[in-house]
């Protein structure tokens, strides 16, 4: 019995494996009809429908988010470029906070940026690996640079003065994980 068992998860995970890899394989760029998966809403990152490209650009441009188009000169193939906005996060003017205070103020950071990143609104951030002045980054996935600005400010961190921010836009690919 431990024999089959073990033969169907290693199965099961064999072929989780190679589909992740299939999918991973050629990052193509989207066309105007081509399908790509996008979250329904932002809060429930887990329901996605797959929507056109043209669908896509007109409901982000309806709520706001400046896009364009990007055509390859060589493959002619055209991808959706989106506005996010990068925060640096960098080291405030009060950072003489106890221990303790320093601890739970990192506590509190931490559950900020889980509920951005919960709510939709942030979609990746991290420290970066040196003890430079920029402390990590957050880029926010918002239509506006008062969103996102204010968004960043909100964080327990920069009202306590260890943190400040500064907030520029950025623009990525609409769909493209990193790697």
């Amino acid at each position: 019995m431990k024999n089959i068992l073990f033969t169907l998860y290693l199965t099961c995970f064999l072929v989780s494996c190679k589909n992740g890899t299939e999918s991973e394989k050629g990052a193509e760029i989207a066309t105007e009809n081509d399908i790509v998966e996008v979250p329904v809403e932002k809060s429930n990152l887990l329901n996605t429908k797959k929507k056109s490209v043209a669908e896509l650009r007109a409901e982000l441009v309806s709520k706001g988010y400046e896009v364009f188009d990007y055509i390859d000169e060589k493959t002619k193939d055209t991808t959706l470029m989106q506005q996010y906005f990068i925060a640096f996060l960098k080291s405030g003017p009060i950072r003489n906070q106890n221990e303790e205070e320093a601890n739970r103020l990192q506590s509190e950071h931490l559950a900020h940026l889980g509920k951005m990143y919960e709510l939709g609104y942030a979609d990746i951030s991290g420290p970066f690996g040196d003890d430079g002045e920029i402390r990590g980054i957050t880029i926010y996935n918002v239509p506006t640079l008062k969103m996102a600005d204010s968004l960043a400010n909100a964080d327990p961190m920069v009202k306590a003065g260890r943190l400040v921010i500064e907030v520029h836009p950025w623009w990525a690919a609409k769909g493209y994980p990193l790697r």
